[in-house]
């Protein structure tokens, strides 16, 4: 049984424990304090506010603590708000530099609404390679415009006045996501994860 905590402070984490709840041999979790990472396999940040969970998480202490969980070889996932706090370089489209909490811990660069807002939220299926083809929801997403170090950009899209940007980066034991696929219910993403920690 692999134990997968979902960090449970603002945003759509339900989702997230709803759907590891329908896998075979997975156990979710809801991660609130630092504490309920002792027995975690694999964490899942979760999309919302990124501003708001990067400040709760500073607040309970548990940005230090994924931190070592992730430093450790632990898997993470951040989905949308996710990772935007994985990243070690972040800016908005509208507002450029932003003073937000971020956990620094994946060599990619972000921008954040790089969609647009919430009207032009969308459907479609991604390419990741290894994975095959995705179904997926862009909710106010951010896109990855680089990656460097061992970081790397593992699937794209192009996308009116933006371009082709990243949507999934990986990093050894990391995974930034900008999409949320909690939503769709396709679990590849998830079983990719679960694979990470058995490693």
């Amino acid at each position: 049984m692999v134990v997968v905590g979902v960090l449970s402070l603002q945003g759509d984490f339900l989702e997230h424990i709803q759907l590891l709840a329908t896998m075979s041999n997975v156990k979710p979790k809801h991660v609130k304090m630092p504490r309920d990472l002792s027995d975690v396999d694999a964490l899942i940040i979760p999309g919302g506010e990124s501003t708001t969970i990067g400040r709760l998480m500073k607040i309970k202490g548990l940005d230090k603590a994924v931190v070592d969980f992730a430093r450790e070889g632990r898997p993470v996932m951040g989905t949308c708000a996710g990772a935007i706090l994985l990243a070690k370089s972040v800016v908005d489209r509208v507002v450029g530099k932003v003073n937000q909490p971020i956990l620094e811990l994946m060599d990619i660069a972000v921008v954040r609404n790089a969609f647009g807002r919430q009207r032009e939220s969308f459907e479609t299926n991604v390419l990741v390679e290894g994975l095959g083809s995705i179904k997926v929801v862009f909710i106010r997403a951010p896109a990855i415009i680089d990656a460097w170090g061992d970081a790397k950009i593992i699937s794209y899209i192009d996308y009116p006045d933006i371009g082709r940007v990243g949507a999934v980066a990986v990093q050894r034991n990391m995974l930034a996501v900008v999409f949320h696929p909690e939503i769709s219910g396709d679990t590849k993403l998830y079983e990719y994860l679960i694979s990470m920690s058995r490693r």
